[in-house]
């Protein structure tokens, strides 16, 4: 991070838990400088717990003994509750999302004129204005942030994500003997919106006769989605991170997105497990948008960039890729 905790007594603070990547990418940062760091945190599964033991926590900390407070993941959830309380202090956000653009264009939760996005809009303003400094994932989300809630953009810088490398890392994993002949393409992710699986699902079906081609889809894909259904296509609820990079590993091509071109949340975020294919040094395909040119390029080795929105340019890009991919062997 650009912004300085030389010398400073910092209080970090966080409603995500604690060995959640992002907060300890913050926290090892500050530390780096810092002389010293608090944290208020949890470890608890539940959410709403967690939420309530960080409030208490807040109520009972003398913040003057500070000289920065850092609010990690969800500052709305924290700063205009206690804004009283950081009034002597400088105060520090990781505003990674927007309340307001999530509930009412990304979710669809709420129309963009209701009541509730004008809360939701409110509550992003209110938080942001507090802060002195701003941390964003993309420039992109930077340059959003700051016409949309009127904020300098010289007070946000842009700290990208990174992969956990003690999981995620280049590996050797053989293939299964029933894929030793197929070139396997897989996608994972938790299926929100703008990840766009109605687009990859629709590449499947272009290309399930494909038959030297296997795909597997790890996610918790409900009956929303048309699920392609063939015996080159293995879809798989869920797996664990461990699990989930060996089957990385195994891979050929990995697709990363954002395929969603109807969701501007998605030109302006770079997928998290972009990250964690390049950790592991694989061959991806993303979204062509302002957000991932910011980090990648056509000139890099195993980035391929296709249009979003379009299954079919999906699928002639995976076909694209396995033909490239087999001749640099």
């Amino acid at each position: 991070m650009k912004v300085s905790f030389k010398n400073e007594k910092v209080l970090f603070i966080t409603t995500k838990n604690l060995d959640y990547l992002r907060n300890s990418q913050e926290i090892e940062l500050i530390k780096s400088e810092a002389k010293s760091v608090d944290v208020i945190g949890s470890q608890k599964k539940s959410y709403l717990k967690r939420l309530l033991y960080v409030n208490m926590k807040i109520l009972l900390t003398k913040f003057r003994k500070y000289d920065t407070v850092f609010v990690g993941f969800s500052p709305q959830l924290i700063v205009p509750i206690w804004a009283w309380k950081f009034r002597k202090v400088r105060l520090i956000e990781d505003f990674f999302i927007s309340v307001y653009d999530t509930m009412v264009f990304d979710r669809k939760r709420f129309k963009k004129n209701s009541f509730m996005a004008r809360i939701c809009k409110y509550l992003d303003k209110k938080t942001i204005s507090k802060a002195e400094h701003i941390i964003c994932d993309t420039n992109a989300h930077g340059d959003y942030f700051s016409s949309e809630f009127n904020v300098e953009r010289q007070k946000i810088e842009t700290l990208y994500l990174k992969a956990d490398i003690g999981i995620y890392h280049p590996m050797n994993i053989d293939k299964d003997d029933k894929l030793k002949d197929k070139f396997v393409v897989l996608y994972f992710g938790s299926i929100l919106p703008l990840q766009g699986l109605d687009i990859i699902l629709g590449a499947l079906d272009k290309l399930k006769e494909e038959k030297d081609l296997y795909f597997y889809i790890v996610g918790p894909i409900n009956n929303k989605f048309n699920k392609s259904e063939s015996d080159n296509i293995e879809y798989i609820e869920w797996l664990s991170q461990e699990k989930l990079a060996e089957m990385i590993a195994m891979s050929d091509l990995c697709l990363a997105g954002h395929f969603n071109k109807e969701i501007d949340k998605a030109k302006r975020t770079i997928p998290g497990k972009a990250y964690i294919y390049e950790a592991m040094n694989k061959p991806m395909i993303l979204g062509d948008n302002e957000a991932t040119r910011e980090l990648y390029s056509d000139s890099m080795h195993n980035v391929f960039f296709v249009e979003m929105g379009n299954a079919l340019a999906l699928a002639e890009k995976i076909i694209q890729c396995k033909k490239e991919l087999h001749e640099r062997k």
